[in-house]
C-alpha cells in the first residue's frame, strides 16, 4: 500500500496517476489519499512504520514538518528543507524532494531534448521555485534569472543556483529562452489583466513557456504564449513526472509514462 498525506487532500490527482501506473505494470499495489492534520502527523508516521506502508507522497502542510519524523533525508531534501516522497531503505524511512527533477524531466520531454546550456527565467520565490532552481543548476543550464516581489526572498533562491543564477526584472524575459511560472498566478479561470506574471508584450515565438499551475490547464500566461507563437507546457507534466519518479523509487521499475500522461489530459483542456 502507498499513500499521499496532506490537508486538504481531496483535490489530489496522485491516486488516479499512480493507481493507473500500478495497474498498467500489473503490480499488486494500491495508492490512496489520507487526510492528515498537522497535529496528527507524528501518529501518522508511527502508523506508516507499524503497518508497513511501502511509500508516501507528501503534500502541504507537511513537506517541512515531516523531516523530524523520518530516519534521514537526501542531501537535496536537506538543502530545500522539503520532502515530497518517502521510501524505505535498509529498514529506514527516507525523505526526498523530487519536485525540481520532475519539472526538469517534464521540460526536457516537452522541449525535445536536454536543456543544458539554455537560459532560463523563473518567476517566484516559494518552495517550488527553490526546488526548480536547484534542479536547473544540476541540469547544466547556462543561466537562471530569478524574478520575485521581495529582494530578500529572491536572493535566497539565487543562492541555490550558485554562480549560474542571478536576480533580475521582468523585462529580462527578452533575454531568456525558457520562461517558468513557479507562482500561483493564473490559478483561476478568469482571463484578464493581472492574471499572468509576464506581460504579453514580452512573449515571443522563440520562447518556451512553462506554467506549473495545472488548473486550469490553459492559464492566461499559456494563452498569451500561444498567441505569440511560443511553445508551451502546463503543470500536468511536472505532476506526472513527480508521480513517475515516486513509482521508480518505490518499485525499481520504469513508470508507464504514456499511460500516466494520458489519464490527466482531458480532451477540452480544462
Amino acid at each position: 500500500m502507498f499513500a499521499v498525506i496532506g490537508d486538504p487532500i481531496d483535490h489530489s490527482l496522485s491516486p488516479a496517476l499512480l493507481n493507473a501506473a500500478f495497474t498498467a505494470a500489473k503490480l499488486d499495489a494500491v495508492y490512496t489519499a489520507l487526510k492528515v492534520a498537522g497535529e496528527n502527523l507524528e501518529g501518522a508516521i508511527r502508523g506508516v512504520r507499524s503497518m508497513g506502508i511501502a511509500g508516501l507522497s507528501v503534500t502541504m502542510p507537511h513537506k517541512a514538518s515531516i523531516i523530524g519524523h523520518l530516519d534521514r533525508v537526501t542531501d537535496r531534501a536537506h538543502r530545500l528543507n522539503s520532502v515530497n516522497c518517502v521510501y524505505w531503505d535498509d529498514g529506514e524511512l527516507v525523505g526526498d524532494s523530487t519536485d525540481g527533477p520532475a519539472l526538469v524531466a517534464s521540460l526536457e520531454f516537452e522541449f525535445g531534448g536536454s536543456i543544458a546550456g539554455k537560459s532560463v527565467m523563473i518567476f517566484g520565490t516559494g518552495g517550488a521555485a527553490r526546488a526548480i532552481v536547484l534542479a536547473l543548476k544540476e541540469a547544466g543550464v547556462g543561466g537562471i534569472t530569478v524574478v520575485g516581489r521581495r529582494s530578500e526572498a529572491v536572493e535566497r533562491v539565487v543562492a541555490l543556483g550558485e554562480s549560474v543564477a542571478r536576480s533580475g526584472e521582468i523585462g529580462d524575459a527578452r533575454n531568456a529562452e525558457i520562461l517558468i511560472n513557479a507562482t500561483s498566478v493564473g490559478m483561476t479561470e478568469t482571463d484578464g489583466e493581472g492574471h499572468s506574471p509576464i506581460p504579453s508584450g514580452l512573449l515571443e515565438s522563440r520562447h518556451f513557456v512553462c506554467d506549473i499551475v495545472y488548473f486550469p490547464l490553459m492559464t492566461p500566461l499559456l494563452k498569451d504564449a500561444m498567441g505569440a507563437g511560443a511553445r508551451i507546457s502546463n503543470g500536468i507534466g511536472m505532476l506526472v513526472h513527480q508521480a513517475a519518479r515516486a513509482f521508480r523509487i518505490w518499485t525499481g521499475q520504469e513508470p508507464p509514462l504514456d499511460i500516466m500522461r494520458h489519464i490527466l489530459q482531458p480532451p477540452d483542456g480544462r
